[in-house]
């Protein structure tokens, strides 16, 4: 008995150690997740958040989500009045509008519960907006090719993520593809807020960016530029918005990056040949900061007005020579 009681002595002696041991492995275990890059620091802090609360509500009717409001960047002031802010509000996806090599884009409604399944015919009372939610994938995908260039003059704060993505590592292109989200919602923060013809930044939530539908109140996308066959009028209409669309950008010191017929929408409007809209702007290219920058701003301007002028568009009119000096300049003003 008393070689007994000395044996069960020793092992409680022994617990304080080992519950140290477990600590220290649990700690190395985690150390060495973050190492392989399979978390971004900001999608931990927000999974960390989420064990946080007590329990999760269930979902009215057959929503997705709830609304992701509280949480991430919101969109500039003064916010449009369609935006849905509640956080009593639920997310429905309806579908994918767009899949790329970097990221896809869901058709999403945001609205308070109440009003039954969210349908294209929704009851007037009901407050709801369509959003473009664009994802962009995360490490294990393929990102952008030829990336370096569009990063030549963004750094973060870390000296660790910088290596880690110029090694390209698991951490790094996780990094990389959170990076394109942070650029694309600051940079459609800046051109809103200059009045540029932009969807509205609603929120950005990890690799996550929700964006003004640009369509109709049945969720039918507005036309890329390519599919339109505009006739005279309506193409000098178009040349002309598309002239100040650029010069906004340019004297926010932004060139589009990858400009073409198949990044700009045009909303129908009765009466003209519709509003011309910007999209895909994560690899905006700062002119001042990059290197590269007038390489950049000189290719937008031959891929956007070599597709005006194979429609009939006037030589004269569209010169890619003098657009590239008006734009230049425009930059050198900001």
């Amino acid at each position: 008995m008393r070689a007994q009681y000395a044996f069960d002595e020793n092992e409680h002696d022994d617990m304080p150690r080992m519950s140290k041991i477990r600590t220290k492995q649990r700690k190395r275990f985690d150390e060495e997740q973050a190492r392989r890059g399979r978390l971004t620091e900001e999608e931990r802090e927000r999974l960390a958040a989420l064990r946080e609360e007590p329990e999760p509500r269930p979902l009215p009717g057959d929503a997705d989500r709830w609304s992701t409001w509280d949480t991430g960047e919101r969109g500039p002031l003064p916010r449009p009045g369609w935006v849905v802010t509640e956080l009593a509000a639920v997310d429905h996806e309806l579908g994918i509008l767009k899949t790329g090599k970097e990221a896809d884009v869901h058709l999403l409604r945001r609205s308070l519960p109440g009003g039954g399944m969210p349908s294209a015919e929704k009851s007037r009372g009901e407050k709801s907006c369509l959003l473009a939610a664009k994802r962009y994938r995360h490490s294990d995908h393929r990102m952008f090719h030829r990336d370096a260039g569009y990063l030549e003059g963004r750094r973060m704060r870390r000296t660790r993520e910088n290596r880690a993505m110029a090694r390209r590592s698991a951490l790094g292109r996780g990094l990389i593809a959170e990076q394109w989200a942070v650029a694309e919602f600051r940079v459609l923060s800046a051109l809103w807020n200059a009045g540029a013809p932009v969807p509205y930044p609603v929120q950005r939530v990890g690799t996550e960016v929700l964006l003004e539908f640009v369509g109709t109140p049945r969720g039918e996308a507005a036309p890329r530029l390519a599919s339109l066959r505009p006739d005279r009028e309506q193409l000098t209409d178009l040349w002309h918005q598309l002239v100040d669309a650029l010069l906004a950008l340019a004297e926010q010191g932004y060139t589009h990056g990858d400009l073409s017929a198949y990044n700009v929408l045009v909303e129908p409007e009765s009466g003209g040949a519709g509003r011309l809209v910007l999209i895909d702007l994560p690899q905006a290219v700062d002119l001042a900061a990059n290197p590269l920058g007038a390489t950049y701003l000189r290719r937008d301007v031959d891929n956007i007005t070599g597709w005006f002028r194979d429609r009939g568009a006037p030589g004269d009119q569209v010169d890619p020579d003098e657009l590239c000096t008006a734009l230049a300049e425009a930059a050198r003003m900001a």
